[in-house]
């Protein structure tokens, strides 16, 4: 199915979901460099995340970045993201495994994420993410 079809929820075609899924493993890569300009490429102005501790803008976090507060030294999908596409929106939902360190505190985290993308000017931008620890077995 196109994209464009109609605005209700379906999976996107194969050079749509490649595209999508792409841009998710590049993010995942942008959060290893610890770039707070690269990474703010994946982010729409208005993006917040949402985890345990609440809601966090895209300033807050990019400053903890830059500050060298939140590093990652690593940052991975499980697999393939779940993907469905609204019009212009579009929601990946994948396992990410990742360590990070938090004011040198280190933290290994087995998390499902959902990240809410929109299309502007021909770019996917994330608005939302919202992460929640995967169940451990």
């Amino acid at each position: 199915m196109s994209d464009d079809a109609s605005a209700a929820p379906h999976g996107p075609d194969g050079a749509l979901h490649d595209r999508l899924a792409a841009l998710a493993h590049d993010w995942a890569a942008a959060m290893v460099s610890d770039d707070p300009a690269r990474i703010a490429g994946f982010m729409a102005e208005d993006w917040v995340i949402v985890s345990e501790s609440g809601i966090s803008t895209r300033g807050q976090f990019l400053a903890y970045v830059e500050s060298g507060d939140l590093t990652h030294s690593a940052f991975q999908l499980v697999g393939e993201p779940r993907i469905q596409v609204y019009g212009d929106s579009a929601v990946l939902t994948a396992r990410i495994t990742n360590t990070a360190h938090y004011r040198g505190e280190r933290f290994d985290a087995d998390e499902w994420t959902t990240d809410v993308f929109v299309r502007r000017d021909d770019r996917w931008l994330c608005v939302l993410s919202h992460i929640t620890g995967a169940a451990r077995t």
